[in-house]
């Protein structure tokens, strides 16, 4: 039977399989006359074990093993948790804070109130875009899969470390009064609130013209957990005056304040206590029949304990004999220096006879 091109076209059209075979074959002839179409003696099958041996040699020709690829990949996927720190970089400044991206899926946010333990302006203060530093997660993801961070975290926990370390260091600070109240001042240590009792406030000021002054001071308590942060102005002048004073040495001070218990004098910017009972040998039922306010006086200093701050003064201790105090207090004053030497001597005599003896050995 005799084909004709006819015959073959409608064939072809007829048959779908037929035409893209067909086309091919055209599109082959195209590229030219020598391309080989024969069918390679050995075809690998997807089920033939040499085949997947070289699809593995291929990802080893890349430099690393698919373990090492999978490694690779779980370094990248985070998973972050409140509590961590984490490096971030800041892309964003807004309004009401900073979009940071640590890595996430989301880029983070730090509200504006987190920007620092200290108060600022605003961000800007603060942070820069660009600038790579690290953060505090605070929550987990939001429903938009978004983490908020912190800075004032860090700078609280590690304020804490300082303040704790300053504290066993037994150091003195200086900070700035920023306010007042009922029960005494307030100062800022390391970016945390500090509180000084109106007791271990020791300035001739009235409490209210503290505020912009700036006092040394003393660690009372550093308590995290509570958030407490109790420091002493009268413990830091203690010490310092603590250092150019000794036991026995007689002093000028002034009376300060008069209490049932005894009387607050002055000596030097410091104040030490007169205890009713360092006053004179003869009995007193109360410091005001001896003693007034801003009277001025010879005392002598029978301790000084720099742990707590105080000073603790004499005059009974000066008395030429007992009672004088109270009969004529300006030979007590007189003979100061002249008791305070024997003071001295008697306290010599008091340690010497208190060394161990010595032991012989045969």
């Amino acid at each position: 039977m005799t084909v004709t091109p006819s015959d073959t076209t409608a064939e072809v059209l007829s048959n779908p399989d037929t035409l893209s075979a067909a086309t091919d074959l055209d599109l082959a002839a195209d590229d030219g006359d020598d391309l080989d179409l024969a069918i390679p003696e050995e075809v690998p099958t997807a089920d033939d074990p040499s085949s997947r041996a070289a699809s593995r040699s291929d990802v080893d020709g890349v430099g690393f093993t698919l373990d090492e690829f999978a490694s690779l990949l779980s370094k990248y996927d985070y998973n972050f948790k409140p509590g961590d720190v984490v490096n971030g970089t800041v892309f964003a400044l807004e309004s009401k804070g900073a979009m940071i991206d640590i890595g996430a899926k989301t880029a983070a946010f730090m509200p504006l109130q987190e920007v620092s333990i200290n108060r600022v302006e605003g961000l800007s203060d603060v942070l820069q875009p660009g600038e790579i530093r690290e953060f505090f997660i605070m929550s987990e993801e939001n429903e938009d899969g978004q983490l908020s961070l912190s800075i004032r975290r860090i700078e609280y926990q590690r304020a804490w470390e300082r303040v704790r370390q300053l504290q066993k260091e037994d150091a003195t600070i200086y900070s700035e009064v920023f306010a007042t109240n009922r029960g005494g001042a307030l100062v800022r240590v390391e970016g945390l609130r500090g509180f000084i009792p109106g007791s271990h406030i020791s300035t001739r000021k009235a409490k209210e013209e503290l505020v912009a002054d700036f006092l040394p001071l003393k660690f009372l308590e550093v308590d995290e957990e509570r958030n407490r942060l109790v420091l002493s102005h009268r413990r830091a002048l203690v010490e310092r005056k603590m250092n150019r004073l000794e036991v026995g040495e007689v002093v000028l001070g002034t009376v300060r304040g008069i209490k049932p218990y005894g009387a607050f004098i002055d000596i030097g910017g410091v104040s030490g206590l007169l205890h009713i009972s360092e006053i004179s040998h003869e009995h007193i039922e109360t410091p005001h029949t001896v003693l007034n306010v801003n009277d001025q006086m010879k005392v002598m200093i029978i301790d000084l304990d720099a742990e707590r701050g105080r000073i603790s003064l004499s005059t009974k201790a000066l008395e030429p004999e007992p009672g004088d105090m109270l009969t004529d207090p300006q030979k007590v004053f007189e003979k100061a220096e002249e008791m305070a030497a024997r003071y001295k001597q008697m306290l010599l005599e008091q340690a010497e006879d208190n060394e161990p003896m010595g032991v012989t050995l045969d």
